[in-house]
């Protein structure tokens, strides 16, 4: 595996917010990452792929995807330094992983599919499609969000990872958040 995608070990626990596009994943980064006075990793997609459509009104390619996951992972390295007991992390290389099968028939770069088996994170929280879903330059699917979400959700199952689905409004899932955190986590 290249070394620009190896995840730095660290004594604080990753929570992860995952599931499909407008679900409210960097909402909730932002607001539990400020409950517990820690940090939290922006989504490294979306900053790449906006600039992108900025500079040239051009959308993803299979050419992006390892230049992203090498974003993501050097963005939660250097972050997880700041980071107190505690750290948030508005996507991680599985979303990139989901993203890919779904958009590209099943195909994924072995690289980071390898990347993802060795990474470890504490917590998933998988944010439901029970929210409207706004457009904006790089949201494309608002009419698939049940195919996405079950992607996101089988990925999970499928490697018995631990997580909880955040559903209501953002204010019910971010006391369902606490609530889960302080129950499980902390």
């Amino acid at each position: 595996m290249e070394k620009t995608l190896v995840q730095q070990q660290s004594n604080c626990l990753k929570i992860v917010l995952f599931g499909p596009e407008s679900t409210g994943k960097t909402t909730l980064a932002k607001q539990l990452a400020t409950h517990f006075k820690t940090e939290w990793i922006p989504e490294y997609m979306r900053t790449y792929l906006q600039e992108k459509w900025d500079h040239k009104a051009e959308r993803i390619s299979k050419e992006d995807l390892l230049p992203i996951a090498e974003g993501q992972i050097s963005s939660e390295n250097e972050v997880t330094k700041k980071a107190n007991n505690i750290l948030f992390c508005d996507t991680n290389l599985l979303e990139l992983q989901v993203y890919c099968e779904y958009y590209y028939n099943g195909w994924c770069p072995s690289e980071i599919k390898e990347a993802v088996e060795n990474q470890h994170y504490d917590f998933y929280f998988l944010t439901n499609i029970d929210v409207p879903w706004f457009p904006d330059d790089l949201r494309d699917r608002p009419n698939d969000r049940s195919g996405l979400f079950r992607s996101f959700e089988t990925a999970l199952i499928s490697r018995n990872i631990p997580y909880s689905i955040l559903s209501g409004s953002q204010e019910e899932r971010l006391s369902s958040a606490y609530k889960i955190l302080q129950q499980k986590i902390l």
